[in-house]
């Protein structure tokens, strides 16, 4: 069976959380990794392990342990749903899923800050896992300097990208006609 690592990329509430869990339902075999959800974890259940300052490595190992679980223990397809705008980091992640046999897609979501902005203002996501700043507008305001998806990147088997939510069902029928 040829394994999908799929990867989003995007900033925050560019739509990335709701594709993966679409996609999940359709393509058979798959688990979604969030590290939102991880940072849920930890702060209702293990709050005193999560640090004041500098970056939240338990969330980090939480999630990679269960990354390396997906990959080495199961047969499933991989969906990591993060922001994943580091193009240094992506390219380690992306090694690292080929190295073990894995296809990679990348989905990037490219939407204008407008909306994102507007999505913001109506959300009813929790600001509780945010540590650094104390809202989602500071959230968006920092990723304005960080890498998306740039036209140079070569360790990338397949590169979709969501302009808007009548993207997803295209994006997802292209995924799934690859495995």
């Amino acid at each position: 069976m040829n394994r999908l690592a799929i990867i989003t990329v995007g900033k925050t509430h560019s739509g990335k959380s709701t594709f993966a869990k679409y996609l999940e339902k359709r393509l058979a075999n798959s688990i979604v990794v969030d590290q939102d959800n991880h940072a849920e974890i930890l702060l209702n259940y293990y709050p005193a392990l999560i640090p004041e300052i500098g970056p939240n490595e338990i969330k980090f190992a939480l999630t990679r342990t269960i990354v390396d679980y997906v990959v080495n223990q199961t047969d499933c397809h991989l969906i990591l749903c993060n922001s994943n705008r580091n193009a240094k980091s992506r390219a380690a992640l992306l090694m690292y899923y080929r190295e073990n046999g894995f296809t990679t897609v990348v989905v990037n979501f490219d939407i204008p800050d407008e909306i994102l902005k507007e999505r913001i203002e109506s959300s009813r996501r929790d600001t509780a896992i945010l540590r650094t700043v104390s809202s989602f507008r500071e959230v968006l305001a920092q990723q304005k300097d960080d890498c998306g998806i740039t036209e140079t990147e070569k360790d990338i088997d397949y590169l979709f990208t969501i302009q808007s939510e009548f993207d997803f069902n295209k994006a997802i029928s292209e995924i799934l006609k690859i495995r």
